[in-house]
């Protein structure tokens, strides 16, 4: 492949070009959600409330004429009122039950502000996304080929919410923060939200002969190529023990003793962070239109990959320190090539 770039790759840059459009200044979050769509992953987004956190999951939906539910996740929820259930009618006379689908059943799901959520129906969703199945009645169900949940959650108001825990939180590919704009990207949202006022008073008519001369061509068989194609991406062995190496300093800092973050760390990444590590990082790569990964391929999907893994010590947390900074120091440290 090289340098050249082949007909998904202009696609997936189609579809990232359209969705920066309806989100402004949040340029990483759709880049990390088209990420996780290329690695079969799923995002967990922290952010103030107004940061487009639902914006960004349905504009992708739109854009690439994917299915899109969305669960409001509140103590009262049940696990079937995310996952679907068996009601019963009288068809012709005769009493049957019938599995009505969920609002997981879609391409691209929103989990909004997912830790007001009790502990099963975390485990609901959850299971779906790491099985891609869902069980009803003693049958087991197929969740469509391609598969992104969103989950949202408050960084402020924690009353009456229900953390996830660090093993839950290990079921996420990527964890991103989402901080309010600036000064800039406000008026451009200020704009932005004025132009679709005045294009909402546009008949179906005329907002379908816009589509047709916009040309969208994404469609979930490009995301599914790409999906397919990432297993092409060549990993070096001194890219693979990069990667080891960068997951590995967070179970033993103690051999790294000049660093900051030895202190600070008290239970190190999985091997799933691993994992997520090498898959994001070939999508990076893929989506820079190479097929190998280089060091900085890593290094940009790392925050992301392995902050929300890590549980942090005693002094670290009593010392306001975050997750952000611990894995600024680890780079600083872990050498490439070492």
């Amino acid at each position: 492949m090289g340098n050249s770039v082949n007909s998904s790759q202009k696609a997936v840059s189609t579809l990232y070009a359209s969705v920066c459009k309806s989100v402004v200044g949040q340029e990483h979050v759709v880049k990390s959600l088209i990420i996780a769509l290329l690695t079969r992953g799923h995002v967990l987004l922290e952010g103030l409330p107004g940061t487009a956190k639902t914006r960004s999951i349905k504009s992708l939906a739109d854009s690439m004429q994917a299915s899109f539910g969305r669960v409001q996740f509140t103590p009262d929820l049940l696990p079937s009122d995310v996952t679907g259930a068996e009601v019963y009618r009288e068809v012709a006379g005769k009493p049957q039950l019938d599995f009505q689908p969920g609002p997981i059943f879609n391409n691209l799901v929103l989990a909004d502000e997912i830790n007001r959520a009790p502990a099963k129906v975390q485990a609901a969703l959850l299971e779906a996304m790491a099985e891609g199945t869902v069980t009803s009645a003693g049958k087991s169900r197929k969740l469509p080929e391609l598969f992104l949940v969103l989950a949202t959650q408050n960084p402020v108001d924690q009353e009456g919410t229900y953390p996830l825990p660090e093993a839950q939180m290990d079921r996420f590919t990527l964890k991103v923060n989402v901080d309010y704009p600036d000064r800039v990207a406000e008026l451009a949202i200020i704009q932005l939200v004025r132009r679709e006022e005045k294009a909402s008073q546009f008949t179906t008519e005329e907002l379908s002969e816009q589509d047709d001369e916009q040309g969208c061509t994404v469609t979930p068989a490009d995301i599914i190529n790409g999906q397919r194609e990432l297993a092409d991406i060549h990993v070096s062995p001194v890219m693979e023990n990069y990667i080891v190496d960068l997951v590995m300093a967070t179970r033993k800092a103690d051999e790294y003793s000049n660093a900051s973050f030895v202190n600070w760390i008290e239970i190190g990444a999985s091997p799933r962070a691993s994992i997520a590590l090498d898959r994001c990082a070939r999508a990076n790569a893929w989506l820079d239109g190479r097929d190998f990964v280089d060091p900085d391929d890593v290094r940009s999907v790392l925050h992301s990959v392995l902050g929300h893994r890590l549980s942090l010590s005693y002094d670290a947390v009593a010392q306001g320190v975050k997750p952000e900074q611990v894995v600024d120091d680890l780079l600083k440290h872990v050498a490439f090539g070492m």
